[in-house]
């Protein structure tokens, strides 16, 4: 298991865009993915579950990785939040 904190930068936060954006580079590893924040646990591979978190602009959200390619997902998706995806 791997563990990740990171803060989402992006003046809209995770948004539909964004969190699209998350999704689709979350589905390209096999290791299970949960979002952690604002005491909510939901799936990173769900673009509902994100979306219901309502994630803004300097929130804080942990990033939990389960599986054989753990590491490498973590490092790709910390990335993509902290690099503000682009916006």
């Amino acid at each position: 298991m791997v563990k990740r904190k990171v803060t989402v930068t992006n003046a809209s936060g995770l948004h539909a865009r964004p969190a699209s954006m998350f999704v689709k580079e979350a589905k390209k590893y096999k290791s299970s993915l949960t979002i952690k924040t604002k005491g909510k646990e939901k799936d990173g591979k769900s673009i509902m579950g994100i979306l219901s978190c309502a994630i803004c602009q300097n929130t804080e959200i942990e990033l939990i990785f389960e599986g054989e390619d753990e590491d490498l997902a973590a490092d790709a998706l910390a990335e993509l939040v902290e690099s503000g995806f682009g916006e």
